[in-house]
């Protein structure tokens, strides 16, 4: 399960995620991601109770650093360590804008 809140101000959006961002619920995510950020310049997706996220969450991040190249920044913050590692291992620390 997935719970997903988010808080826009002005043309800042910040996402919310709890729970595990896996196949079952990252296209709930991509969907709210893709029709929340028309207008919006700077993405920031909270992930400090995000517990796992699987392959899929993976390519939804993706899908949303791609929406925002063009418009904007994303960045992930408060990421707790499950997940930190899986993005180090899978290389999207790499590519993707932590803090």
């Amino acid at each position: 399960m997935l719970k997903i809140e988010k808080q826009l101000t002005e043309k800042d959006l910040c996402i919310l995620l709890q729970g595990r961002l896996d196949s079952q619920t990252s296209p709930q995510l991509e969907k709210e991601i893709l029709d929340s950020i028309p207008g919006v310049e700077k993405l920031t997706l909270d992930m400090k109770e995000l517990e796992y996220i699987s392959s899929a969450g993976l390519r939804v991040l993706l899908v949303a650093m791609k929406a925002m190249k063009n418009q904007g920044e994303m960045k992930l913050v408060s990421v707790g360590e499950t997940v930190r590692d899986i993005l180090e291992v899978t290389g999207f620390a790499d590519i993707l804008t932590i803090e």
